[in-house]
């Protein structure tokens, strides 16, 4: 089992032990492995928090912010230090003021903490500020020198690109993706003056709101967020030793075969050819028509699939199954 969250509903370790129950009701031996792609969910499939750090949330107000520091290693989800989540959504949000000034902090703590390498997973931000928040609370940036620093973007918008394509969900009106997307085009200047990268050209850059970019100007290397998730957790000789590997998440459509984990693990499974069934809240864009598909909402009904989800995926294993050998 290798599903996403199903956001809103279960998250991915949760869809697993009910995918788990439900195959081992049958007498199947279950592989757990739930995933991400660099958004939320991130830090739990990396292990689970163990530390937690007061920070300045996306609009000024303090966040307790979990995070994970094993050895010399941390692990940050961006999200909860200046997520969207933190402010009540977007309808409560300051898409202008927003700063991941509290990311910083976190990053900083990591680093107070001895962190050699860390990972920052990028998703579900409430800012696009392109990073000058976070870059601002790392002073003096020296610190970070010998220190290996891997951003998981679950996107590939470009830098300036993050205010037209993901301004309108975090709050901002016409008129602020305007000013949002001016400021960012003023940042380009900045960071290739005072830091001599041209975060313009970077793809992910736009992550975040721009994070990725500014952590980039750091020496943070931009990659796939599935790609850095399914590495760190040998996806690929975990599908190698199965029989059928069940991926899955809350809505499947187009942009799921996109970099996100389904097109992700269903790349993998064809590759080493070995059966794969997304097991899914609902199915848009015919993007059934890419992997065979189970749909609760199509099972159960869209009530029961949104109010006992996990119930839910427990019976849907034996569909998959079916599926699979149909």
């Amino acid at each position: 089992m290798a599903p996403d969250k199903f956001r809103g509903t279960a998250s991915a370790p949760q869809a697993v032990a009910a995918l788990t129950a439900g195959l081992q009701a049958l007498g199947h031996e279950a592989i757990a492995c739930p995933l991400a792609d660099g958004g939320e969910g991130l830090l739990e499939v990396l292990g689970g928090a163990n530390r937690i750090t007061t920070v300045t949330g996306p609009l000024g107000d303090p966040v307790e912010a979990a995070w994970r520091f094993v050895g010399r290693s941390a692990v940050i989800e961006m999200a909860l230090a200046s997520g969207l989540g933190l402010v009540g959504g977007a309808e409560h949000n300051d898409a202008v003021a927003a700063s991941t000034f509290g990311t910083g902090e976190l990053l900083s703590a990591a680093l107070e903490a001895g962190a050699k390498k860390i990972v920052v997973g990028l998703g579900g931000s409430a800012t696009t500020d392109g990073g000058l928040g976070a870059l601002r609370a790392l002073e003096p940036l020296h610190r970070l020198r010998g220190v290996e620093l891997n951003v998981a973007c679950d996107v590939g918008v470009r830098f300036v690109q993050a205010a037209q394509i993901f301004g309108p969900q975090k709050g901002a009106t016409p008129s602020q993706v305007k000013l949002l997307e001016r400021r960012l085009e003023r940042l380009l200047q900045v960071y290739e003056n005072d830091y001599g990268v041209q975060v313009g050209d970077l793809v992910g850059g736009g992550a975040a709101g721009g994070l990725a970019g500014g952590l980039a100007c750091l020496g943070a290397s931009l990659l796939s967020g599935f790609d850095l998730v399914s590495d760190y957790l040998g996806l690929d000789e975990l599908i190698e030793s199965a029989d059928l590997v069940i991926t899955g998440e809350g809505f499947l459509d187009a942009e799921s075969f996109e970099g996100k984990v389904v097109g992700g693990v269903t790349d993998l499974a064809n590759q080493l050819d070995v059966p794969v069934v997304a097991v899914v809240g609902e199915a848009f864009d015919a993007a059934q028509t890419l992997v065979p598909t189970v749909s609760l909402v199509e099972q159960f009904g869209r009530e029961r699939a949104m109010g006992d989800t996990l119930a839910c995926l427990q019976e849907a294993a034996a569909l998959a199954v079916e599926t699979a050998r149909s």
